[in-house]
């Protein structure tokens, strides 16, 4: 019984203290919501806004000045949004952008190819989708927008691993790879081998290694600069969108990836 009393006592605790955290962070986007509206605030303004303390009110100012996401105007001065804000905004702006951009070439892909045709952009280690059109030969209905897929079991993923930069590549390779399929490249000798050969051909192809009877291929997408900024793959049912027709229909993938470089800004080497 005792034992039992400390246990449910620390549910409590933890309950607590994560019912404290999910408060704090609403407040906090309460703040900024508030300072977009007016423009500037003081703290006891935005502590009678919120219905909160002024100390309480300044802790929050606090850490989001520290982030960035609020600047005081002078000393005990009003608060006002951010600099910050317009970093988080720009990251933001920029993959609606390509997702828009993107939808036109994904279209035209797809009418050509038949298969379901994807945008997808690295994210904390993953690829997301930000971008699908399905080609009329398409079987599945499955919707591929914002789902967060392995880079190692994908080919927008091998694409975008290809061309991290060698520290941050590196460090995902140091990681145990997690078997999807019978058909998942795990070692990492023999992906390392293909990641290098992405580079050479300016694509590369998945066979049933994310879902078995599931193949797909894909090419990367540049900016301005010259990085890749995200993969254009198509993907489709292995009897159909098997090895040989994988080869007949990249150079149509790898020009498609071309125009949508070329949207965004690229001009070619």
């Amino acid at each position: 019984m005792g034992d039992d009393t400390v246990v449910n006592g620390r549910d409590r605790a933890s309950a607590k203290t994560g019912g404290n955290l999910v408060q704090s962070v609403d407040r906090a986007i309460s703040v900024l919501e508030l300072l977009a509206k007016n423009g500037e605030s003081g703290i006891t303004e935005i502590a009678a806004e919120l219905g909160v303390h002024k100390s309480t009110a300044s802790r929050l100012l606090t850490v989001l000045e520290q982030r960035g996401l609020v600047e005081q105007l002078g000393q005990r001065g009003k608060y006002v949004i951010g600099f910050g804000i317009v970093r988080l905004a720009g990251a933001a702006t920029g993959r609606m952008d390509l997702a828009q951009l993107a939808q036109t070439v994904c279209q035209s892909l797809a009418e050509q190819l038949g298969e379901t045709v994807n945008v997808a952009v690295p994210d904390s280690g993953v690829a997301i989708n930000i971008s699908q059109v399905r080609g009329a030969a398409s079987v599945t209905t499955h919707n591929w927008v914002g789902q967060r897929t392995p880079l190692h079991a994908t080919s927008s993923g091998k694409v975008l691993l290809a061309h991290l930069p060698d520290r941050q590549r590196e460090e995902l390779l140091s990681e145990e790879l997690e078997s999807y399929t019978p058909r998942t490249v795990t070692d990492i000798a023999d992906l390392r081998a293909e990641l290098d050969q992405v580079l050479r051909d300016g694509y590369t192809a998945c066979f049933e290694e994310l879902e078995l009877g599931l193949n797909a291929l894909a090419a990367p997408v540049r900016g301005p600069d010259g990085g890749v900024l995200a993969a254009i793959s198509a993907s489709g049912p292995s009897y159909r969108l098997s090895r040989r027709r994988i080869r007949q229909v990249a150079p149509q993938l790898i020009a498609a990836a071309g125009e949508l470089s070329q949207r965004l800004g690229y001009l070619g080497d």
